[in-house]
């Protein structure tokens, strides 16, 4: 019967075998706590504020006028559609094109006039962490840097299915938002929404209204979740009718 052999590995070689062994362990340590590093820094870069991530865009000036400069800011817009309606109208869609008839009504009568959007977009990239955040310091950032004389932001409402009219919304500290929120409230009454009975309305919680400096209202053109006035906010003729009665609101702000 053959004996077995042991083979007897020399104390360097071993030694040398288990220094290899750490160094890939060290290896793949490493190679985990370098990803483990990685993921936390794009998660990092993507959680922090959007003003220190500069968005590059700039308002689009859609008139050149020899009066005042006007801002109108299209509420929602692209991923938020803000308000949906009765029957499923979009506030983003209603806000555009009731802020593009304001653009044209307003250049047509020689304002110099500024849209925040001009298209489905919303103000903010789409790898930013709180795009609503985002977007709304955006629009006051573009605002801001135009320095403009009155900013309208155009918004529809919604609550009830019985609750309708249009309302106007300033600052609560503000007396020349106050009275230029008081102006467009009539306007509007007159022009388009003769059995409105609603007044204008201090708010100091909206962003916007705090945010920027110069005289801004929101005007809540009335609400989606009314059917009948939901249909209202559709119709190319009551759009132009509450255009009016924005501009002329602005006119007498202004000039009167």
């Amino acid at each position: 019967m053959k004996e077995k052999r042991h083979t007897i590995v020399p104390k360097r070689m071993r030694e040398s075998v288990m220094s290899k062994e750490k160094i890939e362990q060290t290896k793949k340590a490493a190679m985990v706590f370098f990803f483990a590093v990685a993921a936390f820094l794009s998660a990092w870069y993507k959680f922090v504020s959007p003003l220190e991530k500069p968005f590059h865009k700039t308002l689009n000036q859609t008139a050149k006028g020899t009066k005042a400069t006007i801002v109108i800011d299209p509420g929602h817009g692209g991923f938020d559609p803000g308000k949906v309606g009765a029957n499923q109208t979009l506030e983003k869609d209603v806000n555009l094109a009731i802020s593009e008839k304001l653009n044209q009504k307003l250049a047509a009568s020689g304002y110099t006039v500024y849209m925040t959007r001009v298209s489905d977009e919303a103000l903010c990239r789409g790898d930013e962490s709180s795009k609503k955040r985002a977007d709304m310091q955006n629009r006051v950032a573009l605002i801001e840097e135009k320095k403009p004389d009155l900013v309208v932001s155009i918004h529809q409402n919604s609550f009830s299915a019985s609750t309708k009219g249009a309302q106007v919304f300033y600052h609560k500290s503000s007396e020349k938002g106050k009275r230029l929120a008081g102006i467009l409230q009539q306007s509007i009454k007159e022009k388009a929404d003769k059995e409105n009975h609603r007044v204008e309305k201090a708010n100091a919680s909206y962003y916007m209204l705090r945010k920027v400096s110069c005289p801004i209202v929101i005007v809540e053109c009335g609400f989606l979740s009314n059917p009948d006035e939901e249909r209202l906010l559709n119709d190319e003729k009551y759009q132009k009718k509450m255009v009016e009665g924005i501009a002329e609101g602005i006119e007498n702000f202004l000039y009167k």
